[in-house]
């Protein structure tokens, strides 16, 4: 909560981190991630009922995510 987008990605490539997971749907307007030399993974939600019902979303978001790019993973209302 106290480190703000550029310096957690920066840490987070310190630590030699591939990829960043974020609920922060602002962050890829924020950053210019085209520098980066991690991926960013930015999910649709922060609720974690809808997140854990489908983590093949995630899973295929993160095996289809690029240095320097993020996917982005839309998550289906509960019915």
């Amino acid at each position: 909560a106290d480190i703000e987008n550029g310096e957690l990605l920066k840490a987070a490539e310190a630590k030699g981190f591939a990829v960043l997971i974020t609920a922060d749907k602002n962050l890829p307007y924020q950053q210019n991630l085209a520098t980066r030399k991690l991926a960013v993974v930015v999910l649709g939600t922060n609720d974690w009922n809808l997140v854990k019902r489908d983590p093949d979303l995630v899973a295929r978001a993160i095996a289809a995510v690029r240095t320097g790019s993020l996917q982005l993973v839309t998550f289906e209302p509960f019915p």
